[in-house]
């Protein structure tokens, strides 16, 4: 009996019941693979999608497909920013008709820092407007206030500016275009981001066709940022990094009599305003910003190890950062002509260089040879001031060792102490810093005016970095807002 139960069962097998060697046998071989297989791609497709979601919340939130933000604008009032000594940068308000807006108190000041949200989306409103969207209302207040007709409240952002230093700057720079960062060097918080020209948050729907129709126009580009310029003698802190790796032990020894100029190969690059440095030891070089001293050097290095010293400090690759930024470019290589090597040493010719770069890479000498990454929201916080999610300072890793970095503190400071920023020197702090000018035009008082620095010299507190557009010297234009900023920081009147 048993024996003819197992028959009719092997009988009733939808594969079994055919010849092993029939086509309906194959045939059912095959449909139950493919089944399997297709099972197999939807449970990894419904896995990875399980899993896209759960980690890509606000990509998903933020993409312009998604239509979850109308829903949300209906629910929820736009939460507000803050600065980091708690004044309001942006908050949604409500006109005589009931409609909201959002208003901006500081109006033109934080424009790239704090940015706009209608007409699409910039900085921190940018950067934050999930949270912003978001409330951290209990299910029964937001039943209430569903029945009321009353909108939620949104998240809150904390960010890292300073409303006092970022006046200084903004009061400074004036009329002229550039652009100022300020970041703490331990941190990599962003206390100034300054752009000009800058524009009217509160008032970019009306302003918006003037601004993106306007000749010549960039009010829109954060110049801290996205801004590229060629970096001219700030550069030569590239170079002297670059030099000091390859004499570490005979750097001492470097010995150059400038006479205003230098010629290789037919070319000629002159000192600024032609000036005649006399005999100089590498740190007089750097100090006194000689351009005759560090085309020589340039000519000299290693051009391998020269680009992978670029490489290193992040040129030609997208920086360490969140920020919208551009990359800054430079290249040394078997293709550079000896007159590329002299333009380069000098921060000139094809070399070009965003202010948030150059902060980054000033911080990181201030910092022991660690780069942070800098950011500018603090804190996320709801309506009763619970924090929902803080932002700590993370390290993208060390790009130069602390003797490297030692060196070019000790450089840094002679630039203060014996060279181009005299102006300085005062009882109440140290500095450490770099001049330049980065010249584009026959006209040197049409030059960009650089400056980067950081205080107190030698336990850093604070980096700044400052670009003037088309106004001269760096010493005679960047050099005096730096000091303006330090004294605001320091307190010194």
């Amino acid at each position: 009996m048993k024996q003819e139960l197992k028959e009719k069962f092997q009988n009733f097998h939808p594969i079994r019941k055919y010849k092993e060697s029939s086509p309906r046998y194959k045939s059912m071989v095959l449909i139950n693979v493919t089944m399997f297989i297709f099972c197999g791609l939807f449970f990894f497709m419904i896995l990875y999608l399980s899993v896209f979601v759960s980690t890509s919340t606000i990509e998903l939130y933020n993409n312009s497909y998604n239509n979850r933000e109308e829903i949300q604008i209906r629910n929820v009032t736009r939460g507000t920013i803050y600065s980091a000594d708690g004044e309001i940068l942006a908050e949604t308000r409500t006109d005589e008709n009931g409609n909201e807006f959002r208003y901006y108190p500081y109006g033109s000041m934080f424009a790239h820092a704090v940015g706009y949200s209608v007409n699409g989306r910039m900085g921190i409103e940018n950067d934050a407007n999930y949270y912003l969207m978001h409330t951290g209302a209990s299910l029964s207040e937001r039943v209430n206030n569903d029945l009321e007709n009353v909108k939620n409240p949104g998240y809150n952002v904390n960010s890292t500016l300073s409303v006092d230093l970022q006046k200084v700057a903004d009061d400074y720079l004036g009329l002229y275009n550039g652009a100022v960062i300020v970041t703490e060097v331990k941190t990599g918080r962003i206390l100034v981001m300054l752009s000009h020209p800058d524009f009217n948050p509160g008032t970019i729907s009306e302003d918006w066709e003037a601004i993106t129709t306007t000749p010549g126009g960039s009010q829109l580009l954060n110049r801290a940022t996205q801004g590229l310029y060629p970096p001219g003698s700030t550069f030569k802190i590239i170079t002297a990094l670059e030099y000091y790796r390859e004499h570490p032990d005979d750097w001492q020894d470097y010995n150059y009599i400038c006479n205003g100029h230098i010629e290789h190969d037919n070319y000629r690059v002159s000192c600024i305003y032609g000036s005649v440095h006399g005999e100089l030891d590498l740190k007089g070089s750097f100090a006194r910003s000689c351009n005759s001293s560090f085309v020589n050097i340039g000519l000299s290095l290693d051009r391998d190890d020269w680009s992978q010293t670029m490489e290193d400090l992040y040129f030609n690759s997208a920086l360490p950062t969140d920020l919208l930024s551009n990359n800054s470019r430079a290249y040394i290589g078997t293709g550079s002509t000896d007159y590329d090597i002299m333009q380069t040493s000098i921060g000139q010719g094809k070399t070009i260089m965003s202010p948030l770069h150059l902060n980054m890479i000033t911080q990181a000498v201030a910092n022991g040879g660690v780069m942070m990454r800098p950011y500018m929201i603090d804190s996320i916080t709801d309506e009763n001031g619970k924090v929902i999610r803080s932002y700590e300072p993370e390290s993208v890793g060390r790009v130069m060792t602390e003797d490297e970095a030692a060196f070019l503190n000790e450089m840094m400071q002679a630039v203060v102490t014996d060279g181009t920023a005299k102006v300085l020197l005062n009882d109440a702090y140290t500095v450490a810093g770099k001049t330049g000018t980065a010249e584009f035009a026959e006209d040197i008082n049409e030059s960009h005016a650089w400056f980067t620095a950081f205080a107190p010299a030698d336990d850093p507190e604070i980096c700044v970095t400052i670009i003037i557009e088309k106004a001269g010297t760096g010493v005679e234009y960047a050099v005096p807002l730096a000091k303006r900023i330090f004294n605001a920081y320091f307190g010194v009147s």
